[in-house]
């Protein structure tokens, strides 16, 4: 069932604002697939959609580069999978650094945002810490319209299994260049010669139970694929 309020029909007139502008908006994640993508060269691909990849993603657009986001599920683009709260005494300086540079974030924790406070008031200004507490579905659904109403920028459901990289440099023996990476569903390469890496601590990681070994993630996630971890480790 949903419950109608003001947060609701805001998000639903900024929905309809972007669909006004880009109609096929909603057909978006699951009309791309890989095989659509190989023909085209990217100024930049973006592994992994979490709070880095996508702020990644955001400011490869902002100057003009030909952006691919992919991620292992578009539904979760923007969950806050920990404490859900934006800022803070440590985190709270990054926070104003992504905010300065027209990040997602900071305009992310004012939309979602329900409790809002000033830590270690009693201490001096130098250790004030402003930390926003946030609803997690208002969050993740502005992450997402953002993203998929972003020129520039497609969004790629899938797992990355391979770096690809050039033959050495001839001038720089034991050097190579990023052309591209390869789908674990086996499609032909995407081509790019910038891919940054925003994959988490969950890449290759592994479960524990007993004696029992076993690939896993983040709770409810698909485990990463091993086969981006062997390329890193190989190049």
């Amino acid at each position: 069932m949903v419950r109608w309020n003001k947060g609701n029909c805001e998000l639903s007139l900024m929905l309809l604002r972007q669909l006004l502008l880009r109609p096929n908006l909603l057909q978006f994640p699951s009309s791309r697939t890989a095989c659509d993508l190989t023909l085209k060269k990217y100024d930049v691909i973006v592994v992994g959609g979490g709070h880095a990849g996508t702020e990644a993603a955001a400011a490869a657009t902002r100057v003009g580069a030909e952006t691919l986001l992919i991620t292992q599920q578009i539904r979760t683009i923007g969950s806050l999978s920990c404490n859900p709260s934006l800022g803070g005494v440590g985190k709270g300086q990054l926070v104003r650094e992504v905010d300065s540079l027209d990040g997602l974030c900071g305009r992310a924790g004012d939309w979602a945002g329900i409790h809002f406070s000033i830590l270690n008031r009693s201490k001096g200004p130098a250790v004030w810490g402003p930390r926003a507490q946030l609803d997690r579905d208002r969050y993740r659904q502005f992450i997402q319209a953002e993203l998929l109403a972003t020129p520039r920028l497609t969004v790629l459901e899938g797992s990355v299994e391979e770096l690809l990289v050039s033959d050495p440099i001839l001038d720089q023996p034991g050097h190579h260049r990023v052309t591209g990476v390869r789908m674990v569903d086996g499609s032909q390469p995407i081509s790019s010669s910038s891919v940054v890496l925003t994959t988490g601590t969950f890449l290759s990681g592994s479960l524990f139970m007993g004696q029992t070994t076993s690939p896993g993630g983040r709770f409810g996630d698909p485990p990463s694929g091993a086969g981006l971890s062997h390329s890193l480790k190989e190049n």
